[in-house]
């Protein structure tokens, strides 16, 4: 299975000209999430990598100033959707009921899902089994009413977001443990497992701490972690390009 490499560039305007030429390599698979605003002006470019959105609504129209429905995302060339991430559960108060319909309303369009899942500094401060108990129910939460009937398992990604570990230690924290991150991965698999009656092989799981061409050979380096969600790395084209070969060397070794 690729690698899975994400580009979350938040709310930054992207530096289109720093991405004119680039190739994902064989064995990565390479996905940058630009604001809406410049979603179509990265779509001509979608045979170089995958274009994702940042977020969607769960109607597909109506009456819901400023929202964007998955409709509109595939009509401008999106194939992934970030949904649950940590800054939109604390900044806009996003429910795990909201998380779960929208999660519903792409999978049905179509769209690849990447969930956002993943404890604040005082769970984690517990221990791992109070971190895993609240995954676990955010997991069970986001997912409700999502049968294999509606979900082809490939079509859903899970990203792991400890949130005490983002940009580097800000929440208080260092950067996670890879293999701790390697023990949450192979636990999310087999509750997403369980709950979707998928195989363990369809389900992957992308660590989307604080990464950086410094630290994410850690991460991939266990075979629980598939990718990974990267935030302000990512608004650097070079340091992101040195994470996407190093990935791409994870690959080949694995």
């Amino acid at each position: 299975m690729k690698k899975l490499i994400v580009a979350n560039w938040k709310m930054n305007v992207p530096l289109l000209k720093s991405w004119r030429g680039f190739r994902a390599p064989r064995g990565v698979e390479v996905v940058v999430c630009p604001p809406f605003p410049y979603l179509s002006r990265f779509a001509l470019h979608a045979s170089r990598f995958k274009i994702g959105a940042q977020d969607v609504f769960w109607e597909e129209k109506g009456a819901f100033t400023g929202e964007v429905s998955s409709t509109m995302l595939k009509g401008v060339g999106v194939e992934y959707v970030i949904i649950g991430h940590s800054e939109r559960r604390k900044w806009l108060c996003e429910t795990d009921e909201m998380v779960n319909k929208k999660l519903i309303a792409a999978l049905r369009a179509g769209l690849k899902v990447i969930l956002c899942v993943g404890e604040s500094l005082s769970v984690r401060k517990k221990g791992i089994a109070a971190a895993k108990r609240f995954v676990r129910s955010q997991l069970q939460k986001d997912l409700a009413r999502v049968s294999r009937f509606t979900l082809h398992a490939s079509r859903l990604v899970i990203a792991y977001e400890p949130i005490w570990a983002i940009s580097g230690g800000h929440y208080g924290h260092p950067t996670d443990d890879p293999k701790d991150s390697a023990e949450m991965a192979r636990f999310i698999k087999g509750i997403v497992r369980s709950t979707l009656h998928a195989p363990r092989s369809t389900i992957r799981v992308l660590y989307g701490g604080s990464v950086n061409s410094k630290n994410v050979k850690s991460f991939l380096h266990y075979k629980e972690i598939d990718g990974a969600l990267v935030g302000g790395a990512s608004l650097d084209a070079k340091e992101f390009r040195k994470m996407i070969e190093i990935a791409s060397q994870s690959s080949r070794i694995g």
